[in-house]
């Protein structure tokens, strides 16, 4: 019992001892330098010395060597002197130091080992001295000395197996976080504390060369040598490379370096801020090329310095609001080429599409990117499925076609490595080897805007004054999600940039959204993981660990969300819907209504927060527990509900009317026994359901109280239905078991009520601006019938009050506006799917070039379907379908049911599992695959297709074509 409660208390306390930052404190109170924000940011040694002077350093050694003794002395409280656990606890306490500490913890271990084995620890202690002052290579020793060890471990303690694999796990964990995390040491020395100048110069030894094999720092050699060199660490073909960083001495990479005619250099800019996200400085700064001596490159290096302050590139950061920071050089071998050029793994002017633009010449770079000669230019598309991968090429040349799909395919896999974020990369081909150049992001691009959540959220184009009073909730709660979890770190995000509209259509802001995952420690893609099951990547261990009380926090919240729900439905949701149902809005003034409405949009700034928190929750339970979608009851959900009451009452109606033309099936059951039962319980339904409408999120779309016709053709077309078609409607689910389905299933009715009670909101919002809109119609204020929904809030607010006379003045042209500008992104009938920049352009009407044969989705509804297709953009004109129909539609919402529960199968362009399409076709046991770009334009009305919901998979048939 006593070695279990020891391995405990190691396993606890001497992580908590390597996390305790006593090296920050020591410095923080010598020299007011804070080292989390400074240099490497690392806590270490090394940065006290360096920011801190020799007291700091000293006492840092001091604090980190008692940690190594405690350590030690801790496991002999519970374990036999010299035992494996000895070795165990400087793991645990290294561990803390890097995942908690942000140090390596050298220091730690090596007073640790002298007091758990002296006698080894001494013997390589000097080993390595000596390798030092003989290699004066810092990584041969740091790295020879991890081999070393262990080794002598296994001579000495041959029998002794725990301690052989402790002693090697030790050394590994010490390699891995050597790689992980930049040394101090390979800071400039110009700016090193002057007490310890001296020795921190004589412990850089040779190593003071920084090279792009090395882990680099952004801030301090600059984006473009510190990209490069992590291009070339993940396997990428990059020229070898030598860094000079701001205020280095370049005389001993001088007598490193011999440039000949027969092996020339390249010298070029590295400043800071270069090639980042911010600013490209694109031909701002100089490079040279044709270094063939040590004269020319000394003269390269100083002109290289110099080009920092040319004045185009001074006024350059002026523009833009960037810092004067500093320039490193980055010299490297020169690739002798044959072919050369640029590519974009995004169209940099269309702002749209597929298609990776190449521009390329044979002979050099230089000449492409200089502007003085035309390049050929390519366009490729890159077509990667499952098990499927391919490149489709526009335009040709003297540039030969393989080695320009190796381009387009090395773009694309480069910015899927940079999350996304659309790349601008130079690259030369020397006969042999695709080299690759230079890498950054392409800034106008920045930043991207996603409607794949969106679509799902508020699909449809969206009115002024719908999106004026949904953006500011949306984005508050989700600010508030997010600042739970990152706390301090949630400075400097503006929460309400996360949505926009574009083309009046709602678009998340995907690169603010990966921003704020990684600060929270979790993939940039975890939104669309909670949402629609999509992939997800490794989250970062380290900042998981940062954010672990903020992640506590949300947890607890999403544990206590069933509690918290129940308690405001009955104490403030319930009087609250009471209170503005109950009350006459004819009779009620301007004042009355508006209070109305605010009292109405409070109510639903809570209810936004369950809104968004509640189908997050399901999600992950269901991802977590592993509960198929189809073993799911979502009958909770308002439109499930109202659909399944709806096809009850249908099945009745079929047996008082067995024939009966469509048109007249309502005045037929006025006429027929048994039919007024049947209008009366209708009416019922439309009453208890009255408050959804064809886009439930949109409040200037008619309600079904106040248009019954979409519910009415539902009606009638499932009296239609034949009776095979009911029997498969009641087909039996799978199970799941029990407590795992429970546990979903609970959350699910949760979204389910959440959702009922957010569309009553909404439906009691939208009855009072359509109440105040008649008061202002009558007053001659407005002049149509929705020109009330082509307001924004405030700017109604400023109408009422009468506080705006230019808007007064402007008020029917800015409506007329509007409504002009509304109607012409309603006839956009593809939007992109993903938009670069805050001004995008109008949307193209050329396609890009996709697989002839398959489109990939997402599994939303399983089972397979084969038939003809029929492309239905908007729910003006419903076609006439049956099950040999494969709809495709841009979105779904409730307003969709009366084409899905009579179609074949389903295909949408936005959605997920979690969408309303995919819960109706599952409802109906329909084949539906989500979220297939382009497919109302790529697939054609009469086109014949197999789809398979369960693969999401379409696939189209070689052998009919479009009728």
């Amino acid at each position: 019992m006593r070695e279990l409660w020891g391995a405990l208390v190691i396993l606890i306390v001497c992580p908590f001892l390597g996390a305790l930052p006593v090296i920050a404190w020591i410095t923080y109170a010598l020299k007011k330098r804070r080292l989390a924000q400074i240099g490497t940011r690392n806590i270490s040694v090394s940065a006290a010395f360096y920011h801190g002077g020799t007291i700091a350093g000293i006492l840092a050694v001091v604090s980190e060597a008692l940690k190594g003794v405690a350590a030690i002395y801790l496991a002999r409280a519970f374990f036999p002197e010299g035992s494996f656990w000895e070795l165990l606890s400087l793991i645990a306490l290294v561990l803390g130091r890097y995942f908690m500490g942000r140090g390596a913890g050298t220091t730690n271990v090596v007073w640790g080992l002298l007091v758990h084995d002296p006698l080894l620890t001494i013997f390589v202690s000097l080993l390595a001295i000596i390798s030092f002052t003989l290699l004066q290579s810092r990584n041969v020793v740091k790295y020879g000395v991890l081999f070393v060890f262990p080794l002598f471990v296994v001579l000495l303690h041959a029998e002794d197996f725990p301690k052989i694999i402790s002693a090697v796990a030790l050394a590994g964990l010490l390699w891995w976080i050597y790689k992980k995390i930049p040394d101090d040491l390979d800071l400039s020395s110009q700016e090193v504390d002057a007490e310890s100048q001296g020795v921190f110069e004589y412990l850089q030894g040779n190593d003071v060369i920084l090279s792009l094999d090395d882990e680099l720092d952004p801030a301090i050699v600059g984006h473009k040598a510190a990209t490069l060199s992590q291009i070339k660490r993940w396997g990428y073909q990059v020229p070898k490379g030598w860094v000079l960083t701001p205020g280095d001495d370049p005389e001993k990479l001088l007598e490193f370096l011999q440039p000949s005619e027969l092996s020339p250099l390249v010298v070029r800019s590295s400043a800071i801020g270069e090639d980042s996200e911010q600013a490209s400085a694109a031909g701002q700064y100089l490079t040279v090329i044709q270094v063939a001596s040590y004269q020319q490159l000394q003269q390269a290096i100083t002109e290289v310095r110099e080009s920092y302050n040319y004045s185009p590139a001074v006024q350059y950061r002026r523009d833009r609001g960037l810092p004067d920071t500093a320039m490193s050089v980055l010299i490297q071998q020169q690739v002798q080429s044959a072919y050369s050029g640029v590519a974009f793994s995004r169209d940099p002017i269309t702002q749209q599409g597929d298609a990776v633009i190449i521009e390329a010449l044979p002979g050099s770079p230089t000449q492409v990117v200089s502007g003085k000669v035309t390049p050929e230019q390519y366009r490729a598309f890159v077509l990667e499925a499952d098990n499927l991968s391919s490149v489709k090429l526009e335009g040709t040349g003297r540039v030969p076609q393989a080695l320009i799909k190796q381009v387009a395919y090395l773009a694309r896999r480069l910015e899927k490595r940079y999350l996304g974020v659309p790349q601008d990369i130079e690259w030369s081909y020397d006969g042999q080897t695709l080299w690759l150049l230079q890498a950054r992001p392409i800034t106008t691009l920045l930043p991207i805007w996603t409607r794949k959540i969106a679509a799902e959220v508020i699909p449809g184009v969206v009115h002024p004054l719908t999106w004026s009073i949904n953006r500011p909730l949306t984005c508050g709660v989700w600010g508030d999600i997010f600042t739970i979890v990152l706390g301090d770190r949630s400075t400097g995000l503006d929460f309400t940039e996360t949505a926009t509209l574009h083309y009046s259509r709602a678009y998340f802001n995907a690169s603010l959204l990966g921003e704020i995952f990684l600060r929270m420690g979790l993939p940039p893609e975890s939104l669309e993981f909670l949402t629609r099951g999509a992939k997800i990547s490794k989250p970062p261990l380290q900042s998981t660990l940062q954010n672990l009380p903020g992640l506590l926090k949300l947890l607890k919240q999403e544990l206590n969300l069933e509690k918290d729900f129940k308690q405001d439905y009955q104490k403030v949701f319930i009087p609250g819907l009471s209170q503005l149902a109950n009350v006459s809005l004819e009779e009620q003034e301007i004042g009355e209504l508006l209070a109305g409405i605010d009292f109405n949009l409070e109510l639903m700034r809570r209810g936004t927060y369950y809104s968004i928190l509640a189908p997050l929750s399901a999600a992950i339970r269901q991802g977590v527990f592993r509960v198929k979608d189809e073993q799911i009851d979502n009958s909770v959900t308002p439109e499930v509900a109202a659909l399944r009451s709806l096809r009850a009452l249908a099945v009745d109606a079929k047996q008082i009317l067995p024939e009966c033309e469509p048109e007249q099936v309502f005045d037929t059951l006025a006429q027929v026994p048994g039919g007024e039962k049947i209008l009366y319980e209708f009416n019922e339904l439309l009453e208890d359901y009255g408050y959804l409408s064809d886009v439930g999120t949109n409040i200037a779309v008619p309600t079904w109280k106040e248009d019954p016709q979409p519910i009415k053709q539902l009606f009638v077309q499932l009296i239609q239905l034949s009776e095979p078609e009911k029997a498969e409607l009641e087909a039996k689910k799978v199970v799941a078991p029990k407590r795992k389905r429970g546990t979903v299933q609970r959350r699910v009715d949760i979204k389910g009520r959440v959702t009922e009670l957010y569309s009553r909101l909404l439906a009691e919002l939208r009855w009072r601006f359509v109440a105040l809109e008649k008061i202002l119609l009558k007053s001659g204020v407005l002049k149509e019938a929705g020109d009330i929904f082509f307001l924004e809030l405030d700017e109604l607010r400023d109408l009422l009050a009468d506080t705006n006379d230019e808007l007064r003045v402007s008020l029917n042209e800015l409506i007329k506006f509007r409504r002009s500008q509304f109607h012409q992104d309603s006839q956009i009938e593809q939007v992109p799917l993903v938009v670069y920049g805050n001004i995008p352009p109008h949307p193209s009407e050329t396609t890009d070039v996709y697989s002839d044969q398959i489109l990939q989705g997402i599994a939303a509804s399983h089972g397979q379907a084969e038939g003809r297709i029929k492309v239905v953009r908007n729910l003006q004109n419903l076609p006439d379908i049956d099950k040999d129909t494969i709809l495709v539609v841009p979105y779904t919402d409730s307003g969709w049911a009366p084409l899905l529960v009579r179609a074949g199968g389903l295909v949408a362009e936005a959605g997920g599992r979690l969408s309303h399409g995919a819960i109706v076709a599952r409802e109906y046991g329909i084949p539906a695959v989500m979220d297939v770009k382009g497919a109302t334009w790529i697939l054609q009305d009469g086109q014949r297709v197999r789809i398979d919901g369960s693969r999401g998979i379409v696939e189209l048939s070689n052998d009919l074509r479009p009728e």
